[in-house]
């Protein structure tokens, strides 16, 4: 039993090294290929984790305890699957709602509103700030009328092209039903 106890704490040893050096690549390389078979409490951090706790719990029961080795295995089964959900419940959970991405697309600037940090010439390039969710994002932008646009004038992004924002003046209507 001691030779599954320490193989079991050997392979959740090598499955954390090996997640920190090559996780990502490894995730990104197996992007969605197990989501049909996922279960949110199936997680490999949580399984690693079950893994060599109940590795650990056995060596040290079976050495510094006088229980027999059905008692050993099943209390080390009992503290991996506590250690378990407490991982899965503490961390791998919350950490899952707490995901945010600021990343955005540049196909998602037309339409959005804007406000002119750098003057934009009729015939040249300027700069202007959009908001993306709790962020904003500096753009180089180009008057798609070709008329000057001051800074801090409002300014709606019409579309892009090749990497710049196409903005044209944005004016609001007032008493107007929408």
């Amino acid at each position: 039993m001691q030779t599954l106890y320490l193989g079991c704490l050997a392979l959740g040893v090598i499955f954390a090294v090996v997640s920190v050096i090559v996780g990502d690549i490894i995730g990104n390389a197996l992007d969605g290929v197990f989501d049909a078979l996922s279960f949110d409490f199936v997680n490999p951090a949580v399984l690693a984790g079950g893994i060599t706790v109940f590795g650990g719990a056995g060596v040290l029961l079976t050495r510094y305890s006088g229980l027999e080795d059905g008692a050993i295995l099943a209390l080390s089964l009992l503290i991996a699957a506590f250690l378990a959900v407490l991982l899965y419940l503490v961390v791998v959970k919350p950490m899952e709602k707490s995901e945010m991405s600021t990343g955005f697309s540049m196909l998602d600037l037309p339409g959005r509103i804007g406000e002119v940090t750098v003057p934009v010439p009729a015939a040249g390039y300027g700069e202007i700030m959009v908001k993306f969710g709790a962020g904003n994002s500096l753009h180089t932008a180009a008057s798609f009328e070709r008329l000057a646009l001051p800074a801090g004038s409002k300014v709606v992004v019409v579309e892009v092209k090749e990497g710049v924002a196409l903005v044209s003046e944005f004016e609001e209507r007032k008493g107007a039903d929408v």
